[in-house]
């Protein structure tokens, strides 16, 4: 089939995630209102990324920033590949810290990839956007909530992923505590043994049915419900930090859990008065994005690229 590629820019937005929460592992997710915007469009030749904010210096400017290879894989499914891209990220969310800038790149690169193709979303639909995406990936959890917006709980069949989202309840407003440190997930998943006992897999099972119920009824019931037996115990030696202040915060009655595969620490209750986690942590509080990716034409304003609205500091 052939292709025809749309003209001028494409700009998408995508927010925040953070997986797991606990005993939800590989399946819930949440979305947070910190965003990264990404600008792309066809041009005649070659490929150029420009890169400000969180990454900038860093990330490659070719072929193998991770938003050109989902935006590559996208254009292979929808038929063609153009003869050239230029791409500007605005990056916001934290670099490998647990807070889905990966699964933003991705869903970024898919969603530019279907909005330059005259015809994409026919091609590829809303459902296929979430399979393609987890497939990069390798699994749904961040991409989900990035995708849908809210609190979303995903799951995998023989077809590909799958996912819906739910409303969370009023009220709750998560506090992120964001290290220097970073964290590959690939390192903390090597930490997972390959087999776990029946019994803590059975109480995950009910934590994880108990945080739906909170998350969306009943807040009150939060810190029980994040409670994890399956991966933040195997991954705690690797992250002394992350795992001390989490039991910190639990200790004084917040439900704290790592945020995906770490390092940050996410905060779904209120700190009590005065809590101090000290120096080492840039503290947040992040709404719950519900409006999950956005897709628009137009380029980023001057006043976005400047360092500061980046959310680097100059």
């Amino acid at each position: 089939m052939s292709t025809t590629f749309a003209a001028g820019p494409v700009r998408v937005r995508v927010p925040a995630t953070s997986a797991n929460l606990g005993p939800g592992f590989d399946a819930l997710g949440l979305a947070l209102a910190l965003h990264d915007d990404v600008v792309a469009e066809v041009t005649s030749g070659g490929v150029a990324v420009e890169v400000s904010g969180e990454g900038a210096g860093e990330l490659p400017a070719d072929d193998r920033h991770l938003v050109v290879r989902a935006m590559r894989e996208t254009f292979d499914v929808l038929g063609g590949q153009p003869r050239g891209l230029a791409v500007e990220c605005l990056n916001r969310i934290p670099q490998a810290r647990g807070l889905g800038s990966s699964s933003a790149a991705i869903v970024a690169g898919v969603l530019l990839a279907r909005a330059l193709v005259s015809d994409g979303p026919d091609r590829l639909d809303d459902a296929g956007v979430l399979r393609l995406a987890a497939g990069i990936e390798g699994h749904p959890d961040n991409v989900a909530p990035c995708l849908l917006g809210g609190f979303t709980l995903a799951w995998t069949e023989p077809t590909g992923a799958r996912a819906v989202s739910v409303p969370v309840a009023e009220g709750i407003m998560p506090t992120v505590f964001v290290p220097a440190d970073r964290g590959l997930t690939a390192t903390a998943r090597a930490a997972l043994p390959a087999t776990v006992p029946h019994g803590d897999a059975a109480f995950n099972a009910g934590r994880a049915a108990l945080l739906v119920h909170a998350l969306t009824v009943d807040p009150s019931l939060l810190l029980p419900a994040t409670v994890d037996r399956l991966h933040q115990v195997y991954r705690a030696a690797g992250m002394p930090g992350t795992n001390a202040l989490v039991d910190a915060l639990r200790v004084a009655g917040v439900a704290a859990v790592v945020s995906g595969a770490g390092p940050t620490v996410l905060a779904l209750t209120d700190l009590p008065e005065g809590f101090d986690a000290g120096t080492n942590w840039q503290v947040r509080q992040l709404p719950v994005d519900v409006s999950g990716a956005q897709v628009a034409g137009g380029r980023l304003g001057h006043a976005e690229r400047d360092p500061v609205a980046a959310g680097r500091k100059s």
